[in-house]
């Protein structure tokens, strides 16, 4: 890739029905005079649209246990199959979860301890066993490096009005205090373990009850965390360079709900991007809509994935994806992330809910199996 002639491009081939997987095929000129051809693809220098921040994938506690399954040598190459530079897809923008979530072993938060307004009992071991390893390995084969934003899919069982992770819920009003320094904490033992987070999302799909971790939040609500609670917290505690990314879910509603946070000035100052996910279908022109109305903030999809179970003969999963990235990028996104980057043959979670993943790790045969979807979303 890096013998490219000067003023030529190189053609890279993957094909359906085919054994063409990234195969190199021929160069062809520049010019900056049309050529007589059928066929032409013109640049024009002059126009510039948003600043693409990358591409990747989640960090699950899923996906880490079914690492743990495997070889060390074949767990180094499933991780290099993503994180190396050249070798492999290089990632650059990656997403994990802040406590527990949908694809964790079971619930679990840094800070069981009810009423514990101070957060004295607040811990991060829990990530040391399997994910935090699993990060800083990727940060070891990554060369460039790569951006890491975490979400919460629940606050602790106490600081909920159902007094539960799962099921939604709320936050309840005397714990938004300590939810915000709940924030704080996390990202300054994150930062401590030598994990720096670049960005946080306010709340994963905050629209939706799930009978997993999850917690409601009205277009009001989040508005209101934001402004007087979260972003003062990380403003106060030296965290302003740690961007905040609202919503974090289905772009069927964007844009109520993102009219609601950003009208209110002292809570839009807070707001760098606008998270979304793809569960409810394209809706591509409700980010150029939200792109049109709020030009200066940036659009970026946290989360994609194919539901019931591994697929790993499936060409249409990544024709999808390939549909919705470049939907998604003519419309403003300036990111674009995967959910599971690894799972095993079953595709479960804890709450037996199976999904796709592009990277497989049969636990059955110790052996790591690549999708088709792979290798449409390297390309």
């Amino acid at each position: 890739m890096n013998n490219i002639p000067q003023n030529c491009i190189k053609i890279i081939l993957t094909a359906k029905d085919t054994p063409h997987r990234l195969s190199e095929c021929q160069t062809i000129p520049l010019s900056d005079k049309k050529p007589d051809y059928d066929s032409v693809i013109e640049f024009d220098t002059a126009k510039t649209f948003q600043l693409i921040e990358g591409f990747g994938g989640a960090f699950t506690e899923a996906g880490a246990y079914a690492l743990s399954k495997i070889s060390p040598d074949l767990r180094q190459k499933a991780l290099q199959s993503y994180f190396d530079d050249i070798a492999g897809i290089g990632y650059t923008l990656c997403r994990t979860h802040i406590n527990s979530c949908d694809f964790s072993l079971n619930n679990y938060s840094y800070d069981d301890t009810p009423d514990d307004f101070h957060l004295e009992n607040f811990s991060i071991d829990h990530d040391k066993q399997l994910l935090i390893p699993f990060i800083k390995d990727a940060m070891q084969i990554s060369k460039t490096g790569f951006k890491l934003f975490a979400s919460p899919w629940s606050p602790p069982a106490w600081m909920k009005t159902n007094s539960q992770m799962n099921n939604g819920g709320k936050l309840k009003p005397q714990c938004r205090d300590v939810w915000a320094l709940y924030f704080v904490k996390y990202i300054k033992a994150y930062m401590q373990a030598g994990i720096p987070i670049w960005a946080i999302t306010v709340q994963n799909e905050p629209d939706a009850v799930q009978r997993w971790d999850s917690c409601i939040y009205s277009n009001t609500e989040e508005r209101d965390f934001l402004k007087f609670y979260l972003g003062p917290a990380l403003a106060e505690q030296g965290l302003s360079h740690v961007k905040i990314i609202v919503w974090d879910h289905n772009k069927d509603i964007l844009v109520d709900r993102i009219a609601t946070i950003l009208s209110d000035p002292a809570a839009a100052k807070f707001v760098w991007g606008i998270g979304f996910h793809w569960y409810a279908g394209t809706f591509f022109e409700n980010l150029a809509k939200v792109h049109s109305f709020f030009p200066e903030k940036n659009l970026i999809a946290t989360e994609g994935c194919h539901e019931n179970g591994v697929k790993p003969n499936s060409w249409q999963t990544g024709e999808t994806y390939g549909h919705a990235i470049i939907g998604d990028l003519n419309n403003w996104a300036v990111g674009w992330v995967d959910w599971n980057m690894v799972l095993d043959e079953t595709g479960k979670s804890a709450w037996g809910w199976p999904q796709n993943a592009m990277v497989v790790i049969d636990k059955n045969t110790k052996t790591v199996k690549y999708t088709d979807e792979f290798f449409l979303y390297k390309h």
